[in-house]
């Protein structure tokens, strides 16, 4: 069975092809994911930003990470839960878009960068209380998340405009 049998297999499934048929529900869905990733982004820059020592300096790095992480995990659960509906119903469409493959290496590349931080930096984040900018390392990571994470909406405004494309060109 190959990937694009199974994709059109998601594509048929009753959920998809309500999602896909329905004048509301995908509207609402997207509107959804578009919230809710505005709060992952949201929530992620105001960490970044205080990583790098241009908002929030009085408070914490750990402050402001206990503060805004766990909205944005639930936002992210939110993004990528309607982000799976909206998939689900063009999955071949979305699979061969450039700015959609884009958009997922680059949250995976968001993931790593989030990761390194975490074990080589966020051990030091006692460190840094009110007032102090952390290190080049914890300022490079924010910058680094600033700029996938602005990368990441730019490919999903960019899908948008390229889907009907490619899903034409596909069939």
């Amino acid at each position: 069975m190959t990937l694009d049998t199974l994709l059109l297999a998601l594509e048929h499934t009753d959920l998809a092809m309500f999602i896909r048929e329905d004048d509301a529900a995908f509207p609402w869905i997207e509107s959804i994911h578009v919230l809710a990733i505005t709060l992952v982004v949201g929530t992620i820059w105001m960490l970044d930003l205080r990583l790098m020592g241009w908002g929030s300096l009085e408070r914490s790095v750990t402050a402001v990470s206990r503060a805004v992480l766990p909205c944005t995990w639930a936002a992210f659960a939110f993004a990528a839960i309607s982000g799976g509906l909206l998939f689900a119903s063009n999955a071949t469409g979305y699979a061969h878009n450039n700015a959609f493959l884009a958009k997922f290496c680059l949250i995976g590349l968001a993931g790593i960068n989030m990761l390194v931080f975490q074990k080589m930096i966020s051990g030091q984040m006692a460190q840094w209380p009110a007032g102090v900018v952390p290190h080049a390392k914890a300022r490079l990571a924010g910058a680094i998340s600033l700029v996938l994470w602005v990368s990441v909406i730019a490919c999903g405004r960019w899908v948008g405009f390229t889907l009907k494309q490619v899903a034409d060109s596909a069939g």
